[in-house]
């Protein structure tokens, strides 16, 4: 028998014994009147004197962390929303019944206790307990070191006992909270109304990317899971909701990676009568605002290096490759070496020769291997806040070109930390533009390109109803959490990961692993 089922079978053992001495195995409630955070905060400046003066009666309800038994006596610590306070048991205090129940109490079972509060002779504030109250046991035992499994699938898989034994992981995702929070305050703040649209699509719009396909059985009518809510939220602005932002589920059927996950949370918005400067500048207060929320401070920690969200830079995508290109290609780059795709393609012959390969696409626009560049040659670089903007009309369907450069649009990207953390573009609304960049993108399906946009005439009827001016973001939540909180994997920012199926079996003697 596995360790584990040797042990879930003697803590079913001490249920029944639990319910010989008059307790509910699996109570509905229990009443308490203070959380261990109250008490910490209102009574660690007591001393000693002063709680036995006061007598505070406490009602209070936690998991057991620690336990210890010695003779007619014991301690105990509850967990209860992160915090710990001590526990003391004395047969005297509880009875004869009590302390049974006492000793058949385990690690991770919780229990309610009702008692004073006072020191011990070491000084630490406690409970005095007058009565306790079974309310679930743990039938698997917790981990003794969960930091040093070698499975580390293990703890994004049982998450539940990860937030249970790491402080710490706890604390990322009361940050991801708090970070929410802060965008959705900012952006209320600017006049945007927040709206749901629909996660089920007739067409995969809004991004270049593999959508999920499922299948809808009554209207007989394959359906995309969304990849982005961009074009339901545009045609809001369309129908007159000038400002508009959801925080949205998006789905994508790509690569696991330590910054991919299939399910991904944005922050995705759009404000009528700006461009993409205008949303440029409101996207580096959210994310600006979120870090002093979340961090209470401009400047956060990264591996090794700081982050300062309180200093940014801002360069045009030809600017960054040209800044950023290495010492043994030669000469850096000119402005003119982009204007073809022979001059494109010596570019990426120089960068071959002194850096390490990147792909070069023959049959592919100038625009689609600029931004492969940029990505091999500058993204690297930029671990402090900076802004890339100016992006190949090529690689951009949904934004507005540049007036006096058609092979370039008014769009923008953030990076931070090597990795891109918002997009945002002054956004197209002119119908036969439109219709013309979607077009585009079925020759590049034609071309083997299955993440390339489809045609979406609906859409392009909305726009012939007149869109105002506007500009919009989708600011990558997921990313930005893992930069505030020195996460370095996706999967430390999300609190279920998808995952490869299990093997073994959910119930290893951890020991064992």
């Amino acid at each position: 028998m596995a360790l584990d089922d040797h042990i879930y079978n003697l803590r079913r053992e001490k249920l029944k014994q639990i319910e010989a001495l008059g307790q509910a195995t699996y109570r509905s409630k229990y009443e308490f009147t203070h959380t261990l955070d109250q008490i910490l905060a209102d009574y660690t400046p007591k001393t000693a004197e002063e709680l036995d003066q006061a007598r505070v009666n406490v009602r209070v309800a936690g998991r057991i962390m620690a336990i210890r038994l010695m003779g007619k006596a014991g301690f105990a610590h509850l967990q209860q929303g992160g915090k710990r306070l001590q526990i003391y048991v004395k047969k005297d205090a509880v009875g004869d019944n009590g302390f049974e129940l006492y000793k058949l109490l385990d690690l991770g079972d919780h229990i309610g206790v009702s008692g004073y509060l006072f020191r011990t002779r070491t000084g630490e504030l406690s409970v005095h307990v007058e009565e306790i109250t079974f309310l679930s046991k743990d039938l698997l035992p917790l981990p003794e070191k969960w930091h040093g499994l070698t499975d580390v699938e293990l703890r994004y898989r049982q998450r539940y006992v990860d937030l249970v034994m790491n402080p710490e992981v706890r604390e990322v995702f009361l940050k991801r909270t708090k970070l929410l929070q802060s965008m959705r305050r900012t952006m209320e703040a600017h006049g945007f109304l927040e709206v749901e649209t629909p996660m089920m699509q007739p067409i995969a719009g809004g991004a270049v990317a593999r959508p999920f396909v499922t299948h809808h059985n009554t209207l007989d009518m394959d359906l995309y899971l969304r990849i982005a809510p961009e074009l339901y939220l545009k045609r809001l602005v369309v129908g007159g909701f000038d400002r508009v932002f959801e925080i949205n589920r998006n789905f994508r059927n790509e690569g696991l990676g330590w910054r991919w996950n299939p399910e991904f949370t944005m922050l995705e918005a759009y404000q009528a009568y700006t461009d993409y400067q205008g949303i440029m500048n409101l996207t580096q207060e959210v994310i600006t605002e979120a870090a002093k929320d979340v961090t209470c401070g401009t400047k956060t920690k990264w591996g090794e290096q700081e982050i300062d969200w309180a200093n940014w830079q801002r360069m045009t995508m030809r600017e960054a490759i040209i800044h950023y290109w290495p010492q043994g290609a030669g000469a850096k780059p000119e402005m003119s070496d982009f204007a073809t795709s022979e001059g494109v393609k010596k570019l990426v012959d120089r960068f071959n020769a002194a850096h390490s390969h990147m792909a070069y696409e023959a049959n592919a626009p100038a625009g689609k291997n600029i931004a492969a560049l940029f990505e091999a040659a500058a993204e690297e670089h930029l671990t402090q806040p900076t802004i890339i903007y100016e992006y190949p009309t090529a690689i951009s369907p949904l934004s507005k070109q540049k007036p006096d450069e058609p092979d370039w649009t008014e769009r923008w990207e953030m990076f931070a930390g090597q990795m891109e953390i918002a997009n945002g573009f002054s956004e197209l609304n002119d119908p036969e533009d439109q219709r013309r960049r979607f077009e585009g993108q079925l020759k590049e399906r034609d071309r083997g390109d299955d993440e390339a946009h489809q045609m979406d005439e609906d859409y392009i009827r909305a726009l012939s109803y007149g869109m105002p001016p506007a500009g919009g973001v989708g600011i990558g939540v997921d990313r930005l959490c893992m930069l505030l909180t020195d996460s370095h994997t996706i999967r430390d920012v999300i609190l279920f990961p998808l995952l490869r199926p299990e093997k073994a079996s959910t119930t290893e003697d951890p020991k064992e692993k």
